[in-house]
C-alpha cells in the first residue's frame, strides 16, 4: 500500500469519497457538494493550514484522510487535526486505517497533539482511535457557522 500527498488525478475519488463520508455514520450532519470542491482546489494549491493523504492500492486510492494544522496553546505546538478519515467500504477493518494514521504521525512528527472527532455512531472507529492512543476528552463541541464567500 502506498501512502502519498492528494494529486489533481485525485478530483474524482476525493469529491466521491466525501459525499460518501458525509452520509455515513462518520458525522452528524451533511454538507454542501460545493464545500468537497472548494476543498479540493485548496488542496491542489497549497494551504499551510490544510493537507490530504490518500491510500493507494493496486495504483487506485482506496482511503483518503483530510488534515487541519493547527497551533495548540493547550499542547504547546502543532496541532494536526484529523478531519476526515475514510476507508473504502471493502477495506475497512483490514489495517488501512491505522496505515493512514501512522503516515499522519511520520509527514507530521513533531505535532504536539492529534486530535479527531468520533460519533457515537461510528464504534467501531473509536475503537481504533483507542487502540492506537487517542483519549477522550471531557469537551462539548459548539460552532459557528457563516456565510462564506465563493
Amino acid at each position: 500500500m502506498l501512502i502519498r500527498s492528494i494529486e489533481s488525478g485525485d478530483r474524482d475519488y476525493f469529491i466521491r469519497s466525501v459525499q460518501a463520508f458525509y452520509h455515513s455514520p462518520a458525522v452528524c450532519h451533511e454538507i454542501p457538494a460545493q464545500n468537497a470542491e472548494r476543498t479540493f482546489e485548496l488542496l491542489l494549491h497549497g494551504s499551510p493550514y490544510a493537507d490530504c493523504l490518500i491510500a493507494e492500492e493496486d495504483g487506485r486510492p482506496v482511503a483518503y484522510c483530510l488534515l487541519a494544522l493547527t497551533w495548540s496553546n493547550e499542547a504547546g505546538g502543532l496541532c494536526v487535526w484529523l478531519e476526515e478519515l475514510m476507508v473504502d467500504e471493502t477495506l475497512r477493518g483490514k489495517g488501512v486505517g491505522s496505515k493512514m494514521i501512522a503516515a499522519v504521525h511520520e509527514k507530521y512528527n513533531t505535532a504536539a497533539r492529534y486530535r479527531l472527532e468520533v460519533t457515537e455512531d461510528n464504534p467501531r472507529a473509536a475503537a481504533l482511535y483507542r487502540m492506537l492512543g487517542f483519549e477522550e476528552l471531557p469537551y462539548r463541541q459548539m460552532v459557528l457557522d457563516t456565510p462564506v464567500a465563493l
